[in-house]
């Protein structure tokens, strides 16, 4: 079947595409997570959608490039972006590129691809450097969030695949040990392992609560530190890869 990736970024009417959680929480320790692991030369990012990740990047590398299969999202991202930014408006399954690459980011983009391990190994086989690493971030199964869920009947375990994260496109819930799986049969050597950002309440109720007093940056930074001693109980799982 044929997928419109414009479609999939829209909001539903109960149900965001992205939250302000996403962006100004995750973001900032996805980006500390990956800092002592980054090289120093050149980034490829793998589904930039709007460019909001891609903007964190910009003050880290000169060299960015990035691939992006919805119009509407590589438009957005370069009329706000000023920037020697390389863009490519292209599937995955389909674009040529014409360097190899120091990182590579996909970040919250594996769970929505029908082939999650043929493109792990265009990355290890075409594009990742000899020294070059692979950042790959997916939403966890098993954060307490989604397991308080199961447990209210919202959804029926804890990999499933919800309606409205179909509609968003996505084919699967990663939990450690499959997203491991994964990287594997694509040909990668996972080095790190861990979590980012201890979570106990849904994307919508974060929202909330940031436009509060009652969550503080050193209880932000305390979650975090808390999901890299649990991080089967955080929002998001995180591998660190090499060429295998």
């Amino acid at each position: 079947m044929s997928r419109d990736y414009n479609q999939e970024l829209k909001d539903t009417k109960d149900h965001k595409y992205a939250y302000n959680f996403d962006f100004d929480v995750m973001h900032p320790f996805m980006i500390k997570s990956f800092k002592p692991f980054f090289n120093s030369q050149n980034v490829l990012e793998l589904g930039s959608f709007k460019g909001d990740f891609t903007k964190r990047l910009m003050p880290l590398f000169d060299d960015i490039t990035c691939v992006e299969a919805s119009s509407e999202a590589i438009d957005k991202a370069k009329a706000e972006l000023d920037g020697n930014i390389k863009y490519h408006h292209d599937l995955f399954e389909n674009v040529q590129l014409p360097e190899k690459y120091d990182n590579i980011i996909l970040t919250h983009v594996l769970e929505h691809l029908d082939d999650p391990v043929g493109l792990m190994k265009r990355i290890n086989d075409e594009w990742l450097t000899d020294n070059g690493r692979f950042f790959l971030v997916c939403p966890n199964a098993n954060a307490p969030s989604r397991q308080i869920a199961v447990k209210m009947g919202l959804i029926s375990h804890n990999t499933a695949v919800t309606p409205a994260e179909e509609e968003h496109g996505h084919r699967i819930t990663y939990t450690l040990d499959s997203l491991e799986r994964d990287a594997r049969e694509g040909g990668l050597r996972v080095i790190h392992r861990s979590g980012i950002f201890f979570k106990a309440l849904a994307n919508f109720q974060w929202d909330r609560l940031l436009q509060t007093d009652i969550i503080s940056d050193e209880y932000l930074e305390g979650c975090f530190q808390l999901g890299q001693q649990y991080p089967d109980l955080c929002s998001s799982i995180f591998l660190v890869c090499e060429k295998g």
